[in-house]
């Protein structure tokens, strides 16, 4: 096991090693279509416990009025001796993504697509139907995260793009 101030971490995550920890957006920035532009703040954090995987926790708030916008929780997991990713994310308006995909060890860049979505029963419309994720190491403080996004009205769009800096 390779040691972290966050945790032991547990060897298969070495290809992605560089998420560890905890981010904060130096700014984040929303547009979609069919809603107003917006800015956000966001909380990453990827949290090893000494098994193959990140717990994972996202937490979006208004930068003016500080109050929540949105919330994800999960597990990132890795198939250990590969860089071959699962990510299982619930989404706090009612939405569980499983997304598959990559880490590109040299480029320090993750990349996962939905393989499966459900949401619950009262979930308004328009209906997520797929999301794409690139995560990237920009800087040994950085990471850039982009979402993209397709909706029953909408093809796959971007949707979010934050920069954030890793907290000590």
């Amino acid at each position: 096991m390779i040691k972290t101030a966050m945790c032991a971490l547990h060897e298969a995550l070495t290809p992605i090693s560089w998420l560890a920890g905890r981010w904060r957006t130096e700014e984040g920035r929303g547009t979609y279509p069919n809603i107003p532009d917006f800015e956000y703040h966001d909380d990453l954090e990827f949290l090893c416990i000494g098994q193959p995987m990140f717990n994972f926790q996202s937490t979006s708030t208004h930068p003016v009025k500080k109050s929540p916008m949105h919330q994800e929780r999960g597990f990132l997991r890795i198939k250990p001796g590969t860089n071959e990713l699962a990510f299982v994310v619930s989404h706090n308006f009612g939405l569980t993504s499983l997304e598959e995909g990559h880490c590109d060890v040299e480029a320090k860049q993750v990349t996962l697509e939905t393989v499966n979505l459900t949401r619950i029963s009262f979930a308004k419309p328009p209906f997520v139907k797929k999301l794409k994720r690139v995560i990237t190491l920009v800087a040994p403080d950085t990471l850039e995260v982009l979402l993209c996004m397709e909706t029953d009205s909408t093809p796959l769009t971007e949707h979010l793009k934050a920069v954030y800096k890793k907290v000590e």
